[in-house]
């Protein structure tokens, strides 16, 4: 049994958001012959090991599901791993701006 990732972990899940059959008929045909695939970081919403089904929450509150392809994913742009202290500033700053009725 793989070992359970922990609720609210950062994580990165894969989905196929399209098939090859279901791509728009505008899309270049060597594109059109492959999946459209999905890779999204968030938050895990309930604990899941490597490989299963897995729920997150995204930065900017999307939930979205998709299989658990992994943990504390870095960035590839070279600005390095994400600093788990900083992960949730962003959703805080929109909280403290919605009170202040400053954002929606």
């Amino acid at each position: 049994m793989s070992e359970l990732i922990a609720q609210g972990a950062w994580v990165e899940i894969h989905k196929i958001a399209l098939d090859a059959g279901e791509r728009a008929a505008q899309v270049p045909e060597d594109t059109r012959q492959v999946p459209l695939e999905l890779r999204v970081k968030g938050f895990l919403v309930t604990a899941a090991a490597m490989g299963d089904e897995a729920e997150i929450e995204t930065l900017t509150g999307r939930c979205l599901r998709g299989r658990l392809i992994a943990t504390n994913p870095a960035y590839n742009h070279s600005f390095g791993p994400p600093i788990p202290e900083l992960s949730g500033i962003g959703g805080e700053v929109r909280a403290i701006l919605r009170e202040q009725g400053r954002v929606r």
